[in-house]
């Protein structure tokens, strides 16, 4: 009984060993397949360089910036480039078959021709982020960028001047907050752009002596709030599609391969409006009752026009610029004095 059982226990190690070489084997076999595919993927990557700068090559032949015979010469001297190109990273990629047949799976993780950005918290990977090697566009025609702008924020009252205004001048403001397009119009210029996006614009109006809007039925109007007010805000939220015109200089850069145009430290005027839908409206007060303080937040739509546009513009240099809006629609729907929104402040268009 001793012996069979020894025998068991002998076979059945055999047998695990067996297994574990098995998968072993069959997994470096995959790696080693999987980077020898990276030969073909690496002959395609050059292949597209090349081609990427042919086409730089012969843009600036037709533009008359270098001659034929230049052109001739850059075209052989970044082939011979692209093929030692292929023999070295060739070279990498049988030493990462000879890496990962003496291996385990974990260099699996290693690719020749992505980068990857990792962000960690211990040992746990949140977040991975692999990307391939592409060759540059030589052109880019549409950039994007980040809009951000705040300022003061104020109505045009029908018959009454700012002096006269219910809402305070300097408690009154505005902020915009959005993600914008600029697209060159011309194709060897970049002096006439045209702007669009998407962005939230936030409309606050302090409401000063002692007053605060009231909705009856169809109407909105201020009223004397039978407490002291120690804040009177009304707020509507926006969101919008921005468009304009932008005029300007800008700096050409050539890198042989491609070309860029930039606006930094560069003059720049827009013109243009925006479009788009009033998301709620809200009206914050605060007062003391009874000794205690009291703060009170009424969401509802006080009749605001859903549907609003208008006019802004903007003028400065670089990512800053002096930006005004105005709004053609009326703050409030249907109603006897009409009221419209206008804005003034900075503005940054950020990359």
């Amino acid at each position: 009984m001793n012996t069979i059982t020894k025998l068991v226990v002998l076979v059945s190690l055999c047998l695990i060993c067996g297994k574990a070489n098995a998968q072993d084997t069959i997994q470096k076999n995959e790696n080693i397949i999987k980077v020898k595919d990276l030969k073909e993927s690496i002959e395609k990557e050059e292949k597209e360089f090349l081609k990427a700068e042919v086409e730089a090559i012969n843009k600036r032949l037709e533009e008359g910036q270098i001659t034929k015979e230049e052109s001739e010469r850059l075209k052989q001297e970044a082939a011979k480039k692209h093929a030692l190109n292929i023999e070295n990273r060739w070279i990498i990629a049988e030493n990462k078959v000879a890496l990962l047949s003496r291996n385990d799976q974990h260099y699996n993780e290693e690719t020749e021709n992505s980068s990857q950005i990792s962000i960690s918290v211990g040992s746990i990977t949140g977040i991975k982020i692999r990307s391939k090697n592409t060759p540059p566009k030589y052109d880019i025609r549409t950039t994007n960028k980040l809009l951000f702008a705040v300022g003061l924020n104020n109505t045009i009252i029908d018959g009454q001047s700012l002096d006269d205004s219910p809402y305070e001048i300097g408690g009154s403001s505005f902020a915009e907050l959005g993600w914008i397009w600029h697209t060159r119009l011309l194709k060897e210029s970049n002096f006439t752009r045209f702007t669009y996006g998407l962005s939230f614009q936030w409309n606050k109006l302090s409401v000063k002596d002692n007053l605060y809007f009231v909705e009856d039925g169809n109407q909105t109007s201020l009223e004397e709030f039978p407490l002291d007010l120690k804040k009177s805000k009304f707020r509507t939220t926006s969101l919008v599609i921005p468009l304009h015109f932008e005029f300007g200089p800008s700096k050409k850069k050539d890198y042989d391969n491609r070309i860029r145009y930039f606006t930094d430290d560069q003059f720049k005027i827009g013109i243009g409006g925006f479009a788009g839908l009033n998301l709620s409206t809200q009206q914050k007060l605060k007062y003391k009752e009874d000794g205690d303080d009291q703060k009170q937040k009424i969401k509802s739509d006080f009749n605001t026009t859903n549907v609003i546009y208008g006019l802004s513009g903007y003028i400065g240099v670089g990512d800053f610029s002096i930006y005004a809006k105005y709004n053609l629609n009326d703050l409030f729907k249907n109603q006897t004095v009409e009221q419209n929104n206008v804005s003034l402040g900075l503005r940054w268009d950020l990359d």
